[in-house]
């Protein structure tokens, strides 16, 4: 996909930038990481200093060179750094060339996509039958939250895999299909662009009390003006593009990847049900049509299926998780006694 981001800025004369205005991306993901880093790391080793009733400074830095050399052999930090630098590649690559797909492709195909909701919803639009069933209120300031939440939870389920795993195959699996997802949406985003119902048919949400989201959308309408007039001069990217619904497609990613790997029943059920709230929350907030959400679904469930042929998490054509090392190293989340029972992960 970075050979394609780089043919279309030479072709359309487009800049390349960095996705994120306020920190860029290879500041913030590392953060992220070595945040996530050093949770794994301290509680352990002040667990360990209250065992064994020693806080003098060397024995902390006995400690703490105790622990990195059991969670942290060289083998994990090229795991965990060279899944940095791959997904994080492809995230700028993804943001760079949904940013261009206006220029490729100028049709806008919201005026379909709203003929198949309404075909699928009997003559109705989705998001109106959400507002008559849910209300134009309290529902608005819930739903709002709950896809600001989404936006929290890539980079988190990301530190997760490559930080605080030990099954180096499963965190494989869900980082690579979390890539998978940003090229099949920006190969959808050139093929089918579209802005949403929230600017297509922006007096179906003029009922909607004024929320974070409300701002968010306004904020990119801005950066899409912006940047169609002067792409150059904008020094920012266009985030405007709808179909499929990628915050459904990695939701989908994360539900079935929990499943595949056996994760707690509660954590399968927790996201199963943040699944459900991200499509009445895109869908009610005009973000996307419910087509997008049928495009998601099918994309994310992709991605999973092609991602764990990829990563050799696979028997034949049916993925299934493959333990490529054993569960030796112990995964107990606050630090482990002299004997250092393991823990299932």
């Amino acid at each position: 996909m970075a050979g394609l981001m780089v043919a279309i800025a030479i072709l359309e004369d487009l800049p390349i930038r960095d996705p994120d205005d306020v920190m860029p991306g290879y500041v913030q993901f590392p953060l992220i990481v070595l945040a996530a880093i050093a949770l794994d790391i301290l509680p352990r080793v002040a667990h360990r200093a209250r065992l064994r009733a020693t806080w003098r400074p060397s024995s902390l830095r006995g400690l703490l060179r105790e622990v990195v050399g059991e969670r942290w052999p060289a083998s994990h930090w090229w795991f965990a750094l060279n899944g940095l630098l791959a997904w994080y590649l492809c995230y700028a690559t993804f943001r760079n060339v949904k940013s261009m797909a206006p220029f490729v492709n100028g049709r806008e195909w919201d005026s379909t996509l709203a003929e198949i909701d309404r075909f699928l919803f009997a003559g109705h639009d989705p998001a109106a039958v959400l507002h008559a069933w849910f209300g134009t209120g309290l529902a608005a300031h819930l739903l709002s939250f709950v896809y600001v939440a989404w936006i929290a939870l890539v980079p988190v389920s990301i530190a997760i895999a490559l930080v605080w795993t030990r099954h180096t195959s499963a965190g494989a699996w869900f980082v690579t299909a979390l890539a998978v997802d940003w090229v099949l949406g920006a190969l959808l985003y050139l093929l089918v662009p579209t802005v949403g119902p929230i600017y297509s048919d922006a007096a179906m949400f003029e009922e909607l009390p004024r929320t974070y989201v409300t701002t968010l959308q306004e904020g990119m309408w801005q950066d899409r003006v912006a940047v169609l007039a002067d792409p150059r001069g904008a020094d920012t990217l266009q985030t405007i593009a709808a179909f499929a619904s990628l915050h459904v497609g990695i939701m989908v990613t994360i539900c079935l990847v929990v499943r595949l790997v056996g994760l707690p029943r509660w954590v399968q059920a927790s996201a199963w049900a943040f699944l459900a709230l991200t499509v009445l929350s895109t869908v009610y907030l005009g973000w996307h049509f419910a087509a997008d959400v049928v495009g998601g679904v099918a994309l994310g469930a992709f991605a999973v299926w092609l991602a764990g042929i990829a990563t050799g998490n696979r028997e034949g054509w049916r993925v299934r998780l493959v333990r490529s090392e054993p569960a030796a190293a112990p995964l107990d989340p606050v630090g482990a006694s002299d004997a250092r029972p393991a823990v299932p992960e």
